[in-house]
């Protein structure tokens, strides 16, 4: 199949037969050329493809993780407080005194009597964080949600003070009952 343009140049005599084959000849170069080109192209666009399927499936598996931490951290929250208002220790109107304690370092009261307050002391009872409120638990309650998570009891004492050496003051202790 021949040119006409290049048919009507050569017999125009401005264009010689071996100039035409050079043409021809450099022309199917550049088509060979070009079309090795594109499957290099191809070959790139592939493993660019590859490459962001494998970054995805990576990320999905980062978030799913994520996921399923935070779905973790919300069934023992739920736990804990349903630990709490199981076994919360009821108060009424006859707990009259103020028990202060601190909580993110600021001071918090909860209102007990004179027994509870005792147990407080003797660490018969730990204060327990729920919905930004307090109440008060039993020992072994209070270890149960340690063990899920230390920020939501408040006060536990176990009556083991440690006595820093380096204390001028530790020949005078500071009485239970002090209220601030």
């Amino acid at each position: 199949m021949s040119n006409p343009f290049q048919d009507q140049l050569m017999k125009t005599g401005l264009v010689s037969k071996k100039q035409a084959h050079q043409v021809k000849k450099d022309k199917n170069k550049k088509n060979k050329q070009q079309r090795s080109t594109n499957k290099e192209i191809i070959n790139e666009t592939k493993l660019k493809i590859e490459q962001a399927t494998k970054d995805k499936a990576e990320l999905d598996r980062n978030l799913n993780k994520q996921k399923e931490y935070q779905a973790k951290l919300k069934a023992i929250a739920a736990e804990i407080n349903q630990l709490i208002t199981v076994n919360a220790i009821e108060r009424n109107e006859n707990c009259d005194i103020s028990y202060n304690f601190e909580h993110d370092k600021k001071v918090k009261n909860i209102y007990v009597d004179e027994e509870m307050k005792k147990n407080i002391i003797n660490g018969r009872l730990g204060i327990a964080s729920i919905n930004k409120g307090y109440e008060l638990v039993a020992k072994a309650v209070a270890e149960k949600i340690q063990q899920r998570d230390k920020s939501r009891i408040i006060l536990f004492s176990n009556n083991e003070q440690i006595a820093n050496e380096d204390d001028p003051y530790a020949d005078y202790q500071i009485p239970d009952d002090l209220m601030w």
